[in-house]
């Protein structure tokens, strides 16, 4: 395959592949608080108050920053809201706190050049500063095109002069959901057009000299966000732009998939070395995004100067998806979804103890029951397993000790596997190290192996994609599984480790299954966190998917409350996407790939949504649940419950 990273077609995104390097970006002063350079990755969050509401919102503000956070962002949707950040601002400084206000702005400019008077950063979303979104389908000429572009000059001048003479910074927070009519017509809903709707504002404050900028490219598909970070550092290399970056994963939800997903798309680019700042965008109370955040950035403490892992050429693209090619063995590998393996050595194997991953055995009835939840493999290690087994559970069990069986296949170690006698299905567990090319030479002269990658680099994520390279390099098509252990015991930061390490590879298209190891968790977590990794990638679909935003001053209701109780009557639902937004800023554009929509639209009043369509305008909030489940009815995307679980 062509060495996409040199094609000038697909320019480089600023990442070692090879190497822990952080990307070297602009300095920016934001009051008191330096972000970018050589500063540490900053996390940050935003309130959830009504911003009028100044004593709750100070009060909201004071537990973020004793929570950790070193950026509180508020929300002012109007020229009455930006003027009471004044005394919220000030609030804070008589208690002590110069944490930097950012003021959140959507659809006018008039509240941010106000904000700009009180607050030491100003965010904008180029997608509604200067444009609408009313999904009208918009063509323009060359020249017609190069109008808009004045216009959108026009209004957008007056900020960027504002900031430049008062010393504010400024994000240009492009959103995957809120690109404009006009981006979408000229590029579509792409990484491609989230891209070229920030470049445009940062083509304006560049023509005004003014440069104290951070960029964001958010999205609620992680894979659309890395895709979109990667892109906009390629294109600001090439008009030697150098500006920060802040990585979220919008409407990330709340509770596991939240974190799994946050971690994905944030994780990954960390581990190549991007991003500045951090917002973790969960379903819940902000003081609880910055423990998570956290978590994740502390990876990254003196992680300059890591060894380096031997570079090989890119095998993948960095700006799409694509699967890895690879052959079939035993439904592993080539379009089969990628497996979940499972640890059970180091205990006693039973029935019993297959309840945390996915399978129930009940004594009276002699029949194992299946949850959606149900992994694949278990791996018994000397131990074999004299009891019935479900029909669709393999064992992979340490090759010494190896009895055959049905189902039942060896684990060899890299420097003791002889594949001469083996006819069927079996595992080589490899390092880096021993992909020589005399060990690759018997792998392809294999038809029934498939590899698992095991790495003990501190630099997980790129190793296992490294390896895979490698593999490529060979022209050997052998299905991998990924095995990783984050060596932490912490249930919570567990989870985020793994979903960076064996998340970021398989939005790269690495990887036909994903082993986690870590016996000191329990097997229920991390069989929940296996199966939330394939989720958040979407590369195996189990479950419901929620698109719910964190909530700010403009949500019209409880988010956290409202998601429970739609999650609670829909989460047998397998793969239907339901976005749950708290004002129609967060709507139908944010929710971008929700296949329905719950959207708050006034006190009190919900407006119903079929991915982009309004169906039903001011539904009471009493009632909006029970119409939302009536809506999916209708559209043929209603299993009853029991029939789900049979």
């Amino acid at each position: 395959m062509e060495n996409s990273m040199n094609s000038p077609e697909k320019p480089d995104f600023g990442a070692d592949l090879f190497r822990y390097r952080r990307r070297k970006s602009r300095e920016v002063k934001i009051g008191t608080l330096t972000l970018g350079g050589d500063a540490p990755i900053r996390i940050q969050s935003m309130t959830t108050a009504d911003t009028l509401d100044v004593p709750k919102t100070v009060a909201e503000s004071v537990r973020m920053i004793k929570a950790g956070c070193e950026l509180v962002r508020i929300t002012a949707p109007s020229k009455k809201e930006a003027e009471a950040l004044n005394e919220i601002s000030q609030a804070l400084q008589d208690l002590g706190y110069d944490v930097p206000i950012v003021a959140d702005i959507h659809f006018t400019p008039n509240a941010a050049e106000v904000a700009a008077d009180y607050v030491e950063k100003i965010r904008v979303n180029p997608g509604n500063y200067a444009d609408k979104k009313k999904f009208e389908e918009l063509t323009y000429s060359d020249a017609t095109y190069a109008e808009e572009l004045k216009r959108i000059e026009k209004r957008f001048t007056p900020l960027v002069l504002k900031c430049k003479t008062l010393g504010r910074a400024m994000r240009i927070g492009t959103n995957h959901g809120s690109l404009s009519d006009r981006i979408l017509g000229r590029y579509g809903d792409t990484p491609m057009g989230m891209v070229e709707s920030a470049m445009e504002f940062l083509r304006i404050c560049r023509l005004h000299d003014y440069h104290d900028l951070v960029i964001s490219m958010k999205a609620s598909n992680p894979q659309v966000m890395v895709q979109a970070y990667r892109l906009l550092v390629a294109h600001m290399d090439k008009e030697d732009m150098d500006y920060p970056l802040h990585l979220g994963v919008t409407e990330a939800g709340d509770g596991e998939d939240g974190r799994i997903k946050s971690a994905i798309g944030i994780g990954s680019l960390l581990e190549d070395g991007l991003g500045d700042t951090v917002r973790v965008s969960l379903t819940e109370a902000p003081e609880a995004e910055m423990p998570v955040a956290r978590k994740l950035v502390d990876r990254y403490i003196e992680r300059d100067g890591l060894s380096e892992i031997p570079p090989v050429p890119l095998s993948f693209d960095p700006f799409s998806y694509r699967r890895r090619a690879s052959h079939e063995v035993g439904q592993i590998g080539q379009r089969n979804v990628p497996v979940i393996v499972h640890d059970l050595s180091n205990q006693p194997i039973s029935p019993a103890r297959l309840f945390g991953c996915g399978y129930r055995y009940s004594v009276p009835l002699d029949k194992w029951n299946l949850d959606d939840f149900a992994c694949d493999f278990i791996y018994t290690g000397e131990q074999s397993v004299d009891f019935e087994l479900p029909g669709t559970l393999g064992v992979i069990q340490d090759a010494p000790f190896w009895t055959g069986g049905t189902r039942h296949y060896p684990l060899w170690n890299a420097n003791d596997w002889n594949p001469k006698p083996l006819a069927g299905m079996h595992f080589v567990k490899v390092e880096r190290a021993d992909l020589t090319d005399t060990f690759i030479s018997k792998v392809k002269a294999q038809q029934n192996t498939v590899l698992v990658l095991s790495t003990h680099h501190k630099h997980t994520m790129a190793a296992l994609r490294a390896m895979c390279m490698r593999l490529d390099e060979a022209q050997c098509m052998v299905p991998v599984i990924f095995h990783g252990d984050p060596q932490v015991s912490e249930p919570e930061t567990y989870q985020l480790h793994a979903a960076t390490d064996l998340g970021g590879p398989l939005l790269d298209g690495f990887g036909d299954g994903i082993w986690l190891g870590g016996t000191d968790v329990p097997l229920k977590w991390r069989n929940s966190t296996a199966f939330g990794i394939l989720q958040a990638t979407r590369t195996r679909i189990s479950k419901t998917e929620y698109i719910s935003c964190p909530s700010c001053g403009r949500t019209l209701f409880d988010l956290q409350e409202t998601t429970a109780k739609i999650r609670k009557v829909t989460s047998h639902l397998k793969g239907v996407k339901i976005g749950i937004m708290g004002c129609i800023v967060n709507g139908p554009g944010e929710m971008a790939d929700a296949d329905y929509g719950y959207v708050g639209t006034g006190p009190g009043k919900i407006t119903l949504y079929k991915e982009k369509e309004v169906i039903q305008r001011n539904v009471p909030e009493v009632d909006a649940v029970d119409a939302l489940v009536d809506l999916i009815r209708e559209h043929g995307d209603w299993v009853e419950p029991a029939i789900a679980s049979s």
